[in-house]
């Protein structure tokens, strides 16, 4: 069963059991899916569902720091709960000793490429290839973080 099919059974049981805060939540990934099928005209699989639940993700992150900052903690506990929901369609991430593993691993590969050590000047080439592989797969912040230590050492 794909993420899409998961999300919309989801959906139906949410329906069924009267959980309205869940459904809405569900109502708003489908829409944010939908949109996207419908301007790029394609049928999202699996990798594209995964980036949209990281953007929302992401949204809902700037929308808490936004509400708490203005004091408002009803709205902030609203996106907070709305994020757990979310979570539920991401992958198992990897931890943060995984994702430095992975991007020295990388930093390596495209350094053995250039016949060099790549520096900070080569920070876009290597989160290129790092978003390429680990895409859905860790937080990219976590991931950014972890480029610009290897790069820096």
């Amino acid at each position: 069963m794909s993420l899409k099919d998961q999300i919309t059974e989801d959906m139906k049981t949410a329906m069924r059991a009267r959980d309205s805060e869940r459904l809405g939540t569900i109502r708003l990934l489908l829409a944010a899916i939908k949109q996207k099928e419908v301007d790029e005209r394609v049928v999202v699989d699996d990798v594209a569902v995964i980036a949209i639940v990281d953007k929302l993700i992401k949204q809902r992150k700037d929308s808490i720091a936004a509400y708490t900052q203005a004091g408002r903690t009803d709205l902030a506990d609203k996106e907070a709960s709305e994020i757990k929901v979310i979570e539920a369609y991401l992958p198992q991430r990897l931890s943060a000793d995984e994702v430095a593993a992975e991007v020295k691993a990388i930093v390596a590969e495209l350094g053995a490429e250039l016949g060099r050590n790549p520096g900070p000047g080569d920070m876009g080439k290597v989160m290129g290839a790092v978003k390429a592989k680990l895409a859905g797969k860790a937080d990219m912040g976590q991931v950014s973080a972890a480029v610009k230590a290897a790069l820096a050492g």
